[in-house]
């Protein structure tokens, strides 16, 4: 299992436009087969910095998901809604490993 981590630069005046996309890929993605852990917008901090993240089986499960997601109609409509409204700047992407787990259960104080 591998994890996803999309790291986006969004135009802090179009926040809620990037809000509307996340809350449409919380659809589509896990429709087209990865595991959404969700997507994270500004909250405090940076008023431009927002991720994606989600785990896949691998990289070829990735390639697969990725040409499913292209072709659902809801990921075309949101793809396309990205570059007609120009809300994401910049968008980069890494593949990152799990290497601390299993965790120990939460103990709260």
């Amino acid at each position: 299992m591998i994890t996803c981590f999309i790291r986006y630069e969004i135009d802090p005046f179009k926040k809620e436009a990037f809000a509307e996309y996340a809350r449409n890929w919380g659809q589509a993605i896990p429709q087209n087969g990865a595991d959404l852990i969700g997507y994270f917008g500004p909250h405090e901090g940076s008023a431009t910095t927002a991720y994606g993240v989600y785990n896949i089986e691998s990289l070829a499960a990735y390639e697969a998901y990725r040409a499913r997601l292209a072709a659902d109609p809801r990921g075309r409509d949101n793809y396309e809604s990205a570059r007609r409204e120009g809300f994401i700047l910049k968008e980069d992407r890494i593949f990152l490993k799990n290497v601390s787990a299993p965790h120990a259960k939460l103990v709260l104080p």
